[in-house]
Parts: structure tokens; C-alpha cells; sequence
């Protein structure tokens, strides 16, 4: 009686662990794929859009043949300026793929381990009632029923989690 009450514990506890889990992780995701669609609208770079747009500005109107190659010369430094703009921003596409990479190393590892965890175990319980004509589709891998529960094994639990946390997150993020 001991061993089925503390499993039962652990199960009560596994379906919140694991839904808070996958809301870390679509957070993070969603929070990576802002700060890409953001770009990186830092100082350095909006300093250096407003200095090409003053270089090139300035050429523009010294159009005489007597000025052509003080022209010229802005329109260089306009170039290595857009040299430099394009290398912030590579630098920023790099970092930015590379969290991804490890956000998705992480995210694939963490719902391996859960799996692996909670194969055979029931996540939760929901009353039969709610679940009419899903029970079987969530007790895949599970016990099935029991008293009159519908047992939730870990790989519906994640399917369900992983949307409602995207739901979450979209709310979140779009405002």
C-alpha cells in the first residue's frame, strides 16, 4: 500500500513537472524566434545606418566634376561602412543559430529522458466522463482505466502540453 500511495504521489506530480517543462522550453523558443524577427536593433547598428545614409546623402549632392572625387570618397566610406553594418549583422545571425541548435539539442534530449521516464507510467488521471471518446488515444502505453479514470500516458500528456504551451506562448508574444 505504501509503494502504490507514493506512486500515486509521483504521478499526481509528473503532468505539472512535465507541462511546466515544455512551457520552459516554448518559451525559450519563442523568446529565440523574437529576438531573430527583432534583428539585433542595437546602437551600434542604427548608428551605423544613420552614418551611410548621411555619407551616401552627402555624395549625392556633390554633383559637380570639380567634386567628383570627394563624391567618390564618401561613397568608399559608405561601402566599408556597409561592410561593417553586414559583418554586426552575420555575427548575429551566427549567435542566434547557434542557441537554436542548442535549444533544440536540449529540448529533443529532455523529451527523450521524459519518455524514457514515463513509458509505461501514467502522467495523470482525468475522469472518463471528460474524456468520452479520447480515453483510449490518451491512455496509450498506460493501464487504460481505472475506477473509473481515464490513465494519461506521457506521450499524449506531451502532444497536449506542447500545444497548449504554444497557445500560451502566442498569447504572450503577440502582444
Amino acid at each position: 500500500m505504501g509503494d502504490e500511495a507514493s506512486e500515486e504521489h509521483q504521478s499526481s506530480l509528473a503532468a505539472p513537472f512535465i507541462f511546466f517543462v515544455v512551457l520552459a522550453f516554448q518559451f525559450a523558443s519563442f523568446w529565440l524566434d523574437h529576438f531573430k524577427k527583432s534583428g539585433s536593433e542595437n546602437e551600434k547598428e542604427n548608428q551605423l545606418r544613420e552614418e551611410i545614409r548621411q555619407l551616401l546623402k552627402e555624395a549625392s549632392s556633390l554633383s559637380q566634376p570639380s567634386t567628383f572625387a570627394q563624391a567618390a570618397k564618401l561613397k568608399r566610406q559608405a561601402a566599408a561602412k556597409e561592410r561593417e553594418l553586414a559583418k554586426c549583422l552575420n555575427v548575429h545571425v551566427k549567435d542566434t543559430a547557434l542557441y537554436s541548435k542548442v535549444l533544440l539539442i536540449l529540448k529533443v534530449s529532455t523529451y527523450l529522458i521524459l519518455l524514457i521516464w514515463f513509458w509505461s507510467v501514467p502522467v495523470a488521471s482525468i475522469s472518463q466522463q471528460l474524456v468520452q471518446p479520447f480515453g483510449r488515444l490518451l491512455s496509450w502505453r498506460t493501464a487504460g482505466v481505472q475506477n473509473n479514470n481515464v490513465m494519461v500516458g506521457i506521450i499524449p500528456w506531451l502532444i497536449v502540453s506542447t500545444k497548449v504551451c504554444i497557445f500560451i506562448c502566442r498569447l504572450t508574444f503577440s502582444k
